[in-house]
C-alpha cells in the first residue's frame, strides 16, 4: 500500500512535470518565433539602411554641391556691389565738389551783379 501511495504520488508529481514541460515547451516555441521574427525585422532594417545609406549621402553631396554654388554666386554679386558702391561713392564726391564749385560761381556772379547794379 505504501507503494502504490508512492507510485500515485509519483505519478501525480510526473504528470505535473510533464505539464509544466508542455507550457516550458509552448513558451520557449512562442519565444523562437518571437526571435524570428525579430532577427526578420532586424535583416529588413539592415537591407533598408544599406539601401538608405548611399542615397542619403548623395542627396548630401548634391545638397553641398548646390550650396557652394549659390555661395559662390552669393559671393560674386557681393563683389560686384561693393565696386558699384566704390564707383558711385567716388561720383557722389565728384558731383558734389561740382556742386561747390557753380555754388561758389553762382555766388561770385550774384556779388558781381550786385555791385554792378549799385553803381
Amino acid at each position: 500500500m505504501m507503494n502504490s501511495k508512492k507510485l500515485l504520488a509519483c505519478e501525480v508529481e510526473l504528470d505535473k512535470a510533464e505539464e509544466r514541460a508542455d507550457v516550458g515547451e509552448t513558451k520557449i516555441a512562442e519565444l523562437e518565433e518571437e526571435l524570428r521574427v525579430v532577427a526578420n525585422n532586424l535583416k529588413s532594417l539592415e537591407v533598408a539602411e544599406e539601401k538608405y545609406q548611399p542615397k542619403r549621402k548623395s542627396q548630401y553631396k548634391e545638397q553641398i554641391k548646390t550650396l557652394t554654388a549659390k555661395l559662390k554666386q552669393a559671393e560674386a554679386r557681393a563683389e560686384f556691389a561693393s565696386k558699384s558702391v566704390q564707383k558711385l561713392m567716388t561720383e557722389v564726391d565728384r558731383l558734389e565738389d561740382e556742386l561747390v564749385s557753380e555754388q561758389e560761381k553762382y555766388k561770385a556772379i550774384t556779388e558781381e551783379l550786385e555791385q554792378t547794379f549799385a553803381e
